[in-house]
């Protein structure tokens, strides 16, 4: 088959790879002039199946208002007139059950293991190198309360069989000895074994370098304008190099997937939730991460890549803008500093933003649609990194008619039916 993958960041060069592997010829369109330069170019960097889980939690309603009125918040919400934002949150919030959420973390945890597995062969088959390592994640606690709460997380990862350990401080410093230096009185934290951590941009550049060798077309630099449909099937797209034909199309556009499938009838319930992040250049190792320390008071992920410190987090809603302002910065730098002093160099770190594509249950949306010849891989959130690999092996296990090695009856775009008409409306 001949299939247009629509997006050149993590999930669609991913997607390409697994298409081309598979037998299929693949072209890939992007309207940035590199692979991985809008929401994978900076991310977090860890590749944390452990640590997988939806936003949409019980106790988010009431954080979310205790966060709204910290100095260094994790939740930024700027109100505005916008359906799309409006609905979206109505959805999220319907999700906040304990019910939901250990469903909902249940199917993430399932792809992003399996994803886990298949960045390691994947590892092993092409010796791909990019600032990884595999060297576990610690999600790290500064109030006793979040330590007690873990046993939520912990009973969901023992029921899939995900390795964890719960530490005191002593352990948590033994596991990341630069906290020895740091002033803050945290109580423990939890320890995810086989999670891991890298640098996607390298990662998703070089992938794309060895997808072009086994003669995957990439176009760069080329808007992609619409989907053609012929007789009720998508046949491909409209770009700005011209008309570009195809037996199936893969729609891969982060957050804006859903203004891409909106004109063909579908609601996709993927909104943009903003991220940001710093990448500062080490200057004691020995007072840096091992691998990533998540600040669970913040909500912000410190990780080492290779002789760099990149630290990211936070969750913005406030529509499709990069502005970088100064106090989320700020925030960033606090995390890191408090827990690592003296490890990076803060006052020289680089500064970026990105927008994540969620969905309101935190699980992304992958498979065909009802439009015939229409795949989807999008809404992976802030684990678009840690699932990309298990994302594009199974949807292109469906786009080859062989049976995925994992149960995804629940990650297509048909977990929304009962929405979809007020989605199609609004989103996009």
């Amino acid at each position: 088959m001949r299939i247009l993958v629509l997006g050149a960041g993590v999930i669609g060069v991913t997607t390409a790879w697994y298409l081309n592997q598979a037998g299929h010829e693949v072209i890939v369109v992007d309207r940035q002039p590199g692979p991985a330069l809008e929401t994978s170019f900076a991310n977090a960097g860890q590749v944390s199946p452990g640590y997988s889980a939806p936003w949409a939690a019980p106790s988010i309603p009431v954080k979310a208002i205790k966060w709204l009125l910290m100095r260094h918040a994790p939740l930024i919400v700027r109100p505005r007139l916008d359906l799309a934002m409006i609905r979206w949150t109505a959805a999220m919030l319907r999700n906040c059950t304990s019910y939901r959420y250990a469903l909902n973390k249940s199917r993430m945890v399932r792809l992003a293991e399996y994803s886990r597995d298949q960045l390691d062969l994947l590892r092993r088959q092409t010796g791909i190198a990019y600032d990884g390592r595999q060297q576990g994640t610690l999600q790290l606690f500064r109030t006793e309360k979040q330590l007690a709460d873990v046993h939520k997380d912990v009973d969901v990862l023992k029921a899939q069989g995900v390795p964890c350990e719960v530490l005191d401080r002593a352990g948590c410093i033994a596991a990341e000895p630069g906290l020895a230096a740091s002033a803050v009185d945290f109580v423990g934290g939890l320890r995810l074994p086989h999670d891991e951590t890298g640098d996607c941009f390298l990662f998703t550049n070089a992938l794309a370098a060895l997808a072009a060798e086994q003669g995957v077309v990439f176009h760069a630099s080329t808007e992609i304008q619409s989907l053609i449909t012929t007789d009720g099937r998508v046949t491909g797209a409209n770009t700005s190099k011209g008309p570009m034909t195809a037996d199936a199309v893969v729609v891969a556009l982060g957050c804006h997937s859903a203004a891409m499938v909106r004109p063909v009838g579908l609601g996709l319930p993927v909104y943009p939730v903003k991220g940001y992040s710093i990448t500062a250049d080490i200057l004691d190792a020995s007072a840096a991460p091992v691998s990533t320390v998540m600040d669970e008071s913040y909500k912000v992920a410190i990780t080492r890549l290779g002789d760099r410190i990149r630290v990211g987090g936070m969750a913005e809603l406030s529509g499709y803008n990069n502005v970088l302002p100064p106090q989320r910065r700020a925030t960033l730098a606090h995390s890191v500093g408090s827990l690592f002093p003296g490890g990076g160099d803060l006052e020289g770190a680089t500064y970026w933003s990105g927008l994540r594509p969620m969905t309101p249950d935190g699980t992304p949306v992958i498979g065909s649609t009802r439009v015939e010849g229409l795949y989807l891989n999008t809404g992976h959130g802030t684990l678009g990194w840690t699932m990309a690999c298990g994302s594009a092996r199974v949807l292109a296990d469906m786009i080859d008619g062989a049976a995925p090695e994992i149960d995804v009856h629940d990650l297509s775009l048909n977990r929304y039916s009962a929405w979809a008409g007020q989605f199609a409306e609004g989103f996009g």
